[in-house]
């Protein structure tokens, strides 16, 4: 498969692959069990087989300080006002300290970078993840985790921007929204923003293009 670079250099961009996602005993807005469990499951054999291939992997993981940070955001103020919406419990989610903000166990390992200063759906908003990437000549984003939806639609869609090429893992992601809002969102980074294929797939692709 031809990438559309002559030379393919990726990292990992794992969005949100936190307990306050994902870890159902302390999750702030969870996703549903049997998502979470796939999309653990999926990363953590994902991220084994790029570290085969000496592919970095950069966690980015939502924290804030107080409240107030989530409550700049005239929409999300509006989403808590409604009791019965997944993201009604904006505000109580990854405050600073809370067990929410550590990384899911087994999708972390020496040498991995983590960016834990994201407060907004863009990995790139705010963070150093653009520096991060271009210290390291990335120019392939293989992105994975939560929600597909939200915050891996919206980096997917600035890395576009920047130029960098975005590959999302299929497998790899999920919504805590539900099967149609995860669905919706790979058709709309398929028709516009960039490639999204399972993992097997991913490697392979990788593989054609001189990775691994």
């Amino acid at each position: 498969m031809n990438l559309g670079l002559e030379d393919v250099r990726p990292a990992v961009v794992a969005v949100d692959l936190h307990r306050g996602h994902l870890d159902m005993a302390v999750a702030t807005l969870p996703a549903p069990p049997e998502v979470a469990e796939r999309v653990v499951a999926a990363n953590i054999a994902f991220n084994t087989a790029c570290r085969e291939r000496g592919i970095p992997i950069i966690h980015v993981v939502s924290q804030y300080r107080d409240p107030s940070e989530t409550a700049g955001n005239p929409f999300w103020r509006t989403k808590v006002d409604r009791s019965n919406d997944t993201r009604s419990n904006q505000f109580r989610h990854n405050l600073q300290g809370s067990p929410g903000t550590e990384i899911m166990p087994g999708l972390y390992a020496e040498g991995d970078l983590v960016i834990d200063t994201k407060k907004r759906k863009d990995c790139f908003y705010a963070t150093d993840l653009d520096f991060a990437l271009r210290a390291r000549q990335v120019n392939t984003l293989l992105l994975t985790g939560v929600n597909t939806n939200s915050c891996v639609l919206c980096t997917a869609a600035t890395a576009n921007t920047l130029d960098y090429l975005p590959l999302v893992v299929e497998d790899c992601v999920g919504s805590m929204d539900g099967e149609a809002q995860h669905e919706a969102a790979l058709l709309c980074i398929r028709t516009a923003l960039g490639f999204a294929m399972p993992s097997d797939e991913v490697l392979i692709a990788l593989r054609e293009n001189g990775i691994g």
